[in-house]
């Protein structure tokens, strides 16, 4: 019942909730975006959701305007606190986690939820094995497990197994563990950006739930 009714119920009563605080984030980092390089202040992303159905995931624009797309070897996003395409403001929201906070309006529109996996680009659906495309059985995420006990710092078919994981475990108990571990996370700014250090400390975490 949760997983099928309550869940999409709780999305929406926070999200709602949590919209007004968010139109003063957008009212404050909206202009610093904006005249740093006079680009737009939202960048929207295609991704996966529910079922593979594909939307356009909402993010403020964190990259100079027109930055080359760079991936990893296994086809995920790049992500480093180095990286030459990031705007000044772009580095100080990519920590905070605060590019992420347009995915309210995500929540709200039915695309996403604020637990879940974290949503995949379209194209990554033709690379899933076995039963990996298993990930697409629920609305991706806001944060999600990878998020709360990794961050950035394991593979992506790694991740992919964790949010399986999540999906077989379901339940507003474990919903409750991530979204507070998120925020520990977020506020202690860890595994923000992948390093050599943050891989191999991944390697001796496991998943506290």
């Amino acid at each position: 019942m949760y997983k099928i009714f309550f869940k999409r119920v709780i999305d929406v009563i926070l999200a709602v909730i949590a919209l007004p605080f968010w139109f003063i984030i957008l009212a404050i980092i909206s202009p610093i975006i904006y005249f740093q390089d006079k680009g737009p202040i939202f960048y929207n992303a295609p991704r996966l959701g529910k079922n593979g159905k594909v939307f356009e995931m909402y993010k403020f624009r964190s990259m100079k305007v027109n930055a080359p797309d760079i991936r990893n070897k296994d086809g995920s996003t790049f992500n480093a606190e180095n990286d030459p395409r990031l705007t000044k403001i772009g580095k100080f929201i990519r920590k905070t986690s605060l590019d992420e906070t347009p995915q309210l309006l995500n929540i709200i529109k039915g695309d996403m939820s604020i637990i879940g996996p974290r949503p995949d680009l379209p194209e990554h659906e033709e690379l899933y094995e076995g039963d990996e495309n298993r990930k697409l059985e629920v609305r991706p995420g806001v944060t999600g497990l990878n998020q709360a006990y990794y961050r950035n710092t394991v593979p992506w078919k790694e991740r992919i197994q964790h949010d399986i994981y999540y999906i077989d475990n379901l339940s507003f108990w474990l919903d409750i563990k991530i979204f507070f571990k998120t925020a520990v996370s977020v506020l202690k700014r860890e595994d923000v950006f992948v390093t050599e250090n943050s891989k191999k400390s991944s390697e001796n975490k496991r998943i506290g739930v």
